[in-house]
């Protein structure tokens, strides 16, 4: 029984370590949906012919093979066509076009504006308002340009632009789907007499055209609406 054992584990590790060197590195460097359900499908698979004396050595590993077979076809398929790749992989989504947030976009790829300003913060940006554009690439990735004023600034731009007086540490989220975050205003001293106050200044009658809201570190206060559409 433990021999048996043993074969199978040594005869699987060295299957999958043969197939994963044919299959290249695109299943570890690129994680995409069709990569993740592969990886898992032969992982599991794997786990059936280690663990389950019922299953034959031979079957398993003819199993294991076939299946990165289809993986390694459907992967030329994917390089040959941009159109199978478009079904395969689906395509990046733009999620902030021109400073505005696309949320017909983050529907379509289930995300809320919470989940979007968490992936914009592990790209250092904390307020949406810097954001010229923001792609969640095929593998789960977000790819982030800010606007030019927000960018780094070279030794020879220092002496030109002043630096803007930060009121607050952070830009903060006061609206949200067109609900406002009266906890949020409370923390900046903040009511929301103030805040209608601010969007009739702008033109802004009602709160429930306003996507998402934050009071950026100047104190001054970023807007989107909603239904902004790519053209």
């Amino acid at each position: 029984m433990i021999i048996d054992l043993a074969l199978r584990l040594v005869i699987a590790f060295f299957t999958l370590l043969f197939l994963t060197r044919i299959m290249g590195r695109k299943e570890l460097s690129q994680m995409t949906f069709f990569n993740f359900v592969s990886g898992i499908t032969i992982g599991a698979i794997t786990g059936v012919v280690v663990i389950d004396s019922s299953v034959s050595i031979q079957k398993g590993v003819l199993a294991i093979t076939g299946w990165a077979a289809i993986t390694i076809v459907i992967g030329f398929i994917d390089i040959k066509s941009k159109k199978a790749r478009t079904i395969i992989e689906s395509q990046p989504r733009i999620l902030i076009k021109n400073g505005k947030i696309m949320e017909h976009e983050l529907r379509k790829v289930r995300l809320d504006i919470d989940a979007l300003t968490a992936l914009l913060r592990q790209k250092d940006v904390f307020s949406v308002s810097e954001v010229e554009y923001a792609i969640l690439e095929i593998d789960g990735k977000l790819s982030v340009m800010k606007k030019e004023s927000n960018q780094p600034l070279s030794k020879s731009d220092l002496g030109i632009q002043n630096p803007t007086r930060n009121i607050y540490p952070i830009s903060t989220e006061v609206i949200s789907d067109g609900r406002i975050i009266t906890s949020n205003l409370e923390k900046l001293n903040l009511d929301t007499r103030w805040l209608e106050q601010q969007l009739q200044l702008l033109g802004i009658h009602s709160i429930s055209d306003i996507f998402y809201a934050e009071v950026q570190k100047d104190g001054t206060l970023y807007i989107d609406n909603k239904n902004d559409v790519l053209h």
